[in-house]
């Protein structure tokens, strides 16, 4: 009903013939609506289009941190929490040093803070099974001049029993970024027991970052592992 009322108005507003429009005709004005300049718009567009800053390698590894700390090294982090980890610790393989081999920061006292496997770090005593009955309390990698690597596992038996598991390796450097360690067979202490067990392993492990906070590495299948300095450097 609204727009036969509006077509009837219309109607007879074109149908009204102004006063004295015989003495004169007045010419017909034709309003022809005006294109919106875009031009507003680009120059708005380009001044909101604000190019990202860089991001420092110092916010990366805060960020990685906090994304690994308190999560029982991995295992507590859902499928999509370790693929963000692993988007931090791909942008920090972009400011590694060239020769991370080379460098003197990878020696010191380092705590295994993540691994993307978590049964990687400590075999068998951090599978499923293994962590109901030995619970894990540390695990410390120490890379010692010129080319020793001891790896420890402090755990309670049973959640009353001490004990740990060490391992010492003889660390060759493959080229600029990987590694190897060949270690010999692991000593098992559990409370006045003490003992070695098993044969030689050796594991390949490539650095993707190191400063003086972290070390990142990534081992020959793939694990990713994120190491935090126990002691500030001086």
């Amino acid at each position: 009903m609204a727009s036969v009322a509006t077509s009837s108005t219309a109607n007879a507003f074109a149908k009204f013939t102004p006063p004295f429009s015989s003495a004169r005709k007045l010419p017909q004005t034709v309003l022809i609506p005006r294109r919106r300049s875009t031009s507003a718009a680009r120059i708005y567009a380009s001044v909101s289009a604000v190019t990202p800053v860089p991001t420092k390698p110092d916010d990366l590894v805060e960020k990685i941190l906090s994304k690994v700390v308190q999560t029982d090294r991995g295992v507590l982090l859902t499928r999509d929490e370790h693929k963000k980890v692993a988007e931090v610790a791909d942008e920090l393989q972009r400011f590694c040093v060239e020769e991370p081999v080379k460098c003197p920061l990878i020696f010191g006292e380092w705590d295994v803070l993540y691994c993307s496997n978590p049964t990687s770090p400590g075999g068998g005593y951090r599978s499923a099974i293994g962590r109901l009955v030995f619970k894990t309390k540390e695990m410390m990698q120490a890379v010692e001049a010129p080319d020793i690597v001891r790896n420890r596992v402090s755990f309670s038996l049973l959640g009353f029993l001490d004990g740990e598991v060490s391992l010492k390796g003889k660390l060759t450097a493959l080229d600029e970024k990987w590694i190897q360690v060949v270690f010999e067979p692991p000593e098992l202490k559990v409370g006045g027991l003490e003992f070695k067990y098993g044969g030689e392993s050796e594991v390949k492990l490539q650095i993707t970052y190191i400063d003086e906070k972290i070390r990142l590495g990534k081992g020959s299948r793939g694990s990713l592992f994120v190491f935090q300095r126990c002691k500030p450097l001086s």
